[in-house]
């Protein structure tokens, strides 16, 4: 519950600090590894910032509302705080699955440049006001994997028909293609892959997948993730419980949400390399890239529902422009600032 109190004693300006009680739902189990610990631990970051003028209890999924209404309960007031991921918002925001991942998009570098100095994240507070909520950035779990199968996908053909659980854009990509999208909730992604209710599924990467078991349930591991290059995670504040902060507190919240979305990345890009050599050498894991006319076929489908998805929603429109204007732009400096490998030995 929010609270913002005042001293009993006014001569005391440090017992006069506001101080505010919010509490945070998630989308995430309890104590899941990468998304859960990162909701954990910007809460702690907003506390230990703010000296204890916001405290921020953690609920995980299920414990005051389910995994895929954690948008509704911010939106309704009652929830201060909600950590999510922009995939889930289809119904309500549209717009909110740019943010997620665009299929084939922009790389977790290229895409915070837009946020922040190409006007995307303006266009994403814009997005959510009407749900009276401002979303921030708060993490990127980076490249994903393409996802966990039980059939071999050798041509595009053996999509048709596919049981797959895969969120966002993605997943109409995949119904272009023929496959059967399934939005699942994480925790019972595991039980659906094992008990054959789904052929398919992809989660996030190596670390995550690890946590979940998805190895023990499937046999072979796909790559690139082609549907979610750039996994972005949001804290989505109540605007009435925003605007109830001092501007002071308001730069507090902007300020860990910047930080942990930087640790985030680096963490996942380190927890995802140690993952995926345990998966193949203690596992035994059999990873396989997706065949190439695969991969073009589901890049036409992208562009194709893209394209359909902007003329249908103005929103869209406006946010799907940007990002192609700020891609555009950059693309002589990626060029030509790809990353490189020291050659073996000292590198000079």
């Amino acid at each position: 519950m929010a609270a913002c109190t005042q001293a009993e004693n006014p001569g005391d300006p440090m017992a006069a600090e506001e101080r505010h009680e919010w509490r945070m739902v998630t989308s995430w189990p309890p104590n899941f590894p990468g998304h859960g610990v990162s909701a954990s631990r910007l809460a702690r970051r907003i506390e230990e910032l703010s000296g204890g003028r916001i405290t921020v209890e953690v609920f995980a999924a299920g414990e005051l509302v389910p995994a895929f209404e954690v948008l509704d309960a911010v939106s309704r007031g009652t929830i201060e705080l909600g950590h999510s991921a922009p995939i889930y918002w289809r119904g309500q925001i549209p717009a909110s699955q740019l943010y997620g991942s665009v299929p084939f998009g922009m790389s977790p570098e290229v895409f915070n440049g837009w946020l922040f100095h190409g006007g995307g994240l303006e266009l994403w507070q814009e997005a959510y006001a009407p749900q009276n909520v401002i979303p921030f950035i708060a993490g990127n779990t980076g490249p994903q994997m393409g996802g966990w199968f039980n059939r071999e996908i050798n041509s595009v053909s053996d999509l048709v028909g596919l049981k797959m659980r895969i969120a966002g854009l993605g997943g109409e990509v995949m119904q272009r293609a023929g496959a059967l999208p399934v939005l699942t909730a994480g925790s019972e992604i595991f039980t659906a892959l094992q008990t054959g209710a789904i052929d398919a599924t992809e989660w996030v990467g190596p670390y995550n997948d690890m946590a979940f078991g998805l190895h023990q349930a499937a046999q072979y591991y796909y790559y690139p993730g082609w549907h979610e290059p750039s996994g972005a995670l949001e804290l989505l504040v109540g605007r009435e419980a925003f605007e109830s902060l001092s501007a002071e507190l308001q730069h507090i919240v902007r300020t860990a949400c910047f930080a942990e979305n930087s640790f985030l990345l680096a963490e996942f890009n380190t927890r995802n390399h140690e993952a995926l050599q345990t998966l193949i050498n203690e596992h035994g894991v059999d990873v396989r890239r997706f065949p190439d006319d695969v991969l073009d076929a589901l890049q036409r489908h992208s562009v194709e529902v893209l394209e359909e998805l902007a003329a249908s929603d103005p929103a869209v429109a406006r946010i799907y422009e940007s990002i192609n204007a700020y891609r555009t732009a950059i693309e002589p400096w990626l060029e030509i600032s790809a990353p490189f490998t020291l050659p073996p030995g000292d590198g000079g």
